[in-house]
Order: C-alpha cells, then structure tokens, then sequence
C-alpha cells in the first residue's frame, strides 16, 4: 500500500497523533515569546533630556543627562538605548531574523538529509540555553549577539516543527493542522503581552518566557520520527515501524501494514539526500519557488511590521501586544472554511488575503487622526494583521503541498529564508514614519497587493495528488506551473536529461 492507504489503516488523526501535534503545535507558544521579546524588553519609556549649561554635549555627557520619566525595565532603560543610540533597538530585532533566515538555509536541508526530529530536538535545545544568555546579558554586545543565536535555532525549529505537524497525519488533515500550528503563534503573542503586563523587569520576563522551552522540549523527546521522511529516503521498514507504533497507540490493528517498495522506496534511490539546487534546475520547482519566495517575503514583511509596530500606537503597549496576537485568531477558522472549498481553494484564498491586507493598509492614508475608534488608523492596521495572517497561514499550508516529500523541507526552508528578509527590514519600516506618517503603511500596500496577484499564477492543489518524488512531480498531474505549453515542453526536455 501506498502511504495514504496506511494513514488510513494507522488512523489518519488518531489520539497518539493528536498527543503528537498537540505537543508540536504548543511548542510555538514558546517560539511566539521568543519572537515577539524585543518588542517589549525594547520599549523605548518616556524621557527628558535636561540642558545643563557649560556641559559640553559629547557621547557621555548627553547620556548622563537622560532622565526617564516612565517607570519601566527595558534594555533602553539599562543601557541608555536612546537618540544616536537608539538605532540598536531595531538592530537586536533584525539579528533575530537573520538569524531566522540562516536557520531556514542550514535547519532545511540539513533535515531533508538526516531526518527530521534530530534537528528538532537539537534545534529546540540549544534555543533554549541562548534563551537564558539573553535573560543574564551583562551588555547590550552579549545581547545582541543572542538574539541572533536563538533566532538561527528559532528559525530552524520553526520549519521542522511544522513539516512534522504535516507528516505525523493523513493528507486530509494537513490544512487543520498547519492552522493549528499557526493559532498557537498568535495565542503566544498574546500571552506574551500578558506575561509582560504581570513582569516588567525585561530579565525577569527574559527568563520567564524561556522556561517554558524546557517543557516543551521534555515533552517532544518522545516524538517519533516521520515516517514519510522514512520512505522518502527508502527506509521504508522504519517507516513501517513507526506506523505501526502509531497504529498501536492509537488502538489500531496494523500488524500487515506493508509499503510499496518502489519510487522513493528503494535505498539507493537518486532522491536520497536531495539537493537544493533541484529547486533551480527543476523547471516545475524553479517557478514555483520564485513566486512563492515573494509571496513569503512579502507576507513576513507585512505580517511582522504591523506587530513589531504595535508598541509605537497609542494606549498601553502590553494591551497593543496582546491586540496584535489576539486578532490574528478570528483568521484562521476563515482560512479552514476557505482553502477548503472547491470555489475559492489555496491559490484565491491567498491571493485575496494578501490583497485584502494591502488595500486595508492603503486606507490607513485617507483617514484623519482624530476619528472614532471603530474607524482609525488602528483599526485599520488591526484589520491588516488579520488578513496578512491568514494569508500567511495558507502559504504554510499551500507551500508544503506544493513541493514533494523529498524536497519538502528544503523548499520550504529556501521560501522561508526569502520570508526572514521581509522579517530582517521589518524592524525599520515603522521608523520609516519619520520621513512621512502614510510610508509604513505605502511599503505594506505595495508589497501585499503585488503578492497577491503574483500568487494567482500558481497552481490550486485542493484535492490534488500529493508527490512523494520529482518523478512524481513531473507528471501532468502535477507539473502545472503557469499554465503554459512551454513549460511543459521544458519539463518533458528535463526529464530526457535526467533519465
């Protein structure tokens, strides 16, 4: 049989995969705090600079002359982060996310080739202990530099984390779960602006929103690896194995549960260790993930600087924070009932999330400043979130479906990647206010809606195949890129190259 056939014997969703996912998916609460932390232990307090006559006005001197009249704990606050300094703020944001895209080129592949849960549970282990060099920085230099050690395991924990929600179930349930895993970020923000509500020392909450990655990481050491990444790589009596376990903790029968050993199936099989190159020599994966890199940038750029933002708007930040995240919820119970019916799917339903988002920040510029709650630039840019994030949730769900197994992880890890430069220049589009109120929200206009008309050229993969290899892949069932003869012509011409 093949692994669908199995999934149905196993139990496509049974209560060991539900343990399974339900630890998976919690564990991005976790990644949520992690990726959200600056936004509080930056927060720039209210401040006087008094004059003194006869001081001269060096580096120094004008630190000394800093007086913060708001009664908070902040990196700002201890290491005086302020006027020409204050650029480093934005600066310990963006290393987080360079450190998201490295772990997106390193993590992705580097789990296409030796398996999934040991890179997971490596990953998970070392964010947590430069976690706590975060919370004990004795200088803003230590700091730094941590920021963009736990973004690299953040970011390549991240990917995997979500590969593993998708291949623990049946296909059927890959929308709900990749939702899941995406409602549980947003929960985590909320929490988030919670804990830092109830502890506003920026050390103390440091801590306290890491220790809850040792929990999590206790809990996933019983994972099992999975077992589609098992037969991609032609392991295919691991896999069976692992199936079977599944099978037995979900109180199933399984004991002739046998895989084709064909395709992928056969050690030795030239899909074994997949190269990332395959993304550009293969004609089918070369459009498709120039597309979708845009898409994922563009999602990343929109999504993260409307919440990085979210401490500059009026009221109290921890509200604004929570805000932010809590918004996001009502998103994803719309993207389950879209992407799955035949008249939208994932393709419209992303592109008109991304375009949706886009024209709400374009509102933003026509609306004056002293208006009513209910229709304000907040508002708005709360309505943006919203869309971004479900657009953004289908790109999960849609990316993974549109690469095959033996390449899945690397696919997404190269979306991904284009995903943390949107995150990396996303600390510094809300400083673009500076230069004129509306050129935030232009940036975010522009790049929602030029994604989203991209995204109409791919192809719709609701209740579609899905490919396991690049043979596979290269069939008419799945080689629909642009629709175009062309393209086909130029697949069958790659397939007489690389028989």
């Amino acid at each position: 049989m093949d692994l669908e056939e199995a999934f149905k014997v196993v139990g496509e969703f049974g209560p060991y995969q539900k343990r399974a996912v339900a630890v998976l998916v919690l564990t991005q609460v976790y990644m949520a705090c992690q990726s959200m932390l600056i936004v509080l232990v930056g927060s720039t307090p209210e401040y006087r600079i008094e004059q003194q006559d006869g001081v001269p006005s060096g580096q120094q001197e004008l630190l000394q002359r800093v007086v913060f009249t708001e009664d908070i704990d902040t990196i700002v606050t201890e290491w005086f982060l302020v006027k020409q300094q204050a650029y480093k703020v934005s600066l310990a944001g963006s290393l987080f996310f360079a450190g998201l895209l490295v772990g997106n080129i390193v993590f992705g592949p580097l789990s296409d080739r030796i398996g999934r849960r040991p890179v997971y549970l490596t990953g998970l282990f070392f964010e947590v202990v430069f976690g706590y060099v975060t919370a004990f920085a004795p200088s803003y230099e230590v700091f730094a530099v941590s920021r963009l050690l736990v973004g690299l395991m953040n970011g390549g924990i991240g990917l995997v984390c979500f590969v593993l929600t998708q291949e623990y179930v049946g296909k059927s349930y890959w929308a709900m779960t990749g939702t899941l895993t995406s409602m549980s970020f947003a929960v985590g923000i909320a929490l988030f602006g919670a804990l830092g509500y109830f502890i506003q020392p920026w050390r103390n909450l440091a801590t306290a929103a890491n220790s809850s990655g040792v929990l999590f990481f206790l809990l996933s050491v019983g994972l099992p690896e999975s077992p589609r990444w098992l037969y991609s790589q032609g392991q295919t009596r691991q896999a069976e194995e692992v199936l079977r376990y599944m099978a037995l903790r979900n109180g199933n029968a399984a004991n002739n549960l046998m895989l084709q050993r064909v395709g992928a199936a056969k050690p030795g099989n030239n899909n074994k260790g997949m190269s990332v190159l395959q993304l550009v020599i293969h004609p089918v994966l070369r459009l498709r993930t120039m597309v979708l890199m845009y898409v994922w940038y563009a999602c990343s750029l929109v999504y993260y600087g409307l919440t990085l933002g979210a401490s500059n708007t009026s009221g109290s930040r921890y509200v604004n924070v929570a805000m932010y995240g809590l918004v996001e919820l009502p998103a994803y119970p719309l993207c389950i009932y879209f992407i799955n019916k035949h008249w939208a799917g994932r393709r419209k339903s992303m592109a008109s999330f991304l375009c949706l988002a886009g024209s709400a920040c374009l509102c933003t510029m026509f609306i004056p400043e002293n208006t009513g709650p209910l229709l304000s630039v907040t508002s708005l840019a709360l309505l943006g979130k919203l869309m971004v994030s479900a657009a953004f949730n289908i790109a999960y769900v849609y990316t993974s479906e549109l690469y095959p197994t033996v390449i899945r992880n690397a696919g997404l890890g190269v979306c991904s990647m284009s995903c943390r430069v949107g995150g990396i220049l996303a600390p510094f589009v809300p400083s673009m206010r500076a230069l004129h109120t509306s050129l935030p929200f232009t940036v975010f206009c522009l790049s929602g809606l030029s994604a989203g008309c991209l995204g109409l050229l791919l192809p719709e993969t609701l209740n579609g195949p899905t490919a396991e290899t690049l043979e596979e892949l290269s069939s008419p069932t799945h080689s629909r890129v642009l629709e175009s003869k062309a393209l086909l012509y130029e697949d069958e011409e790659w397939k007489s190259n690389h028989k």
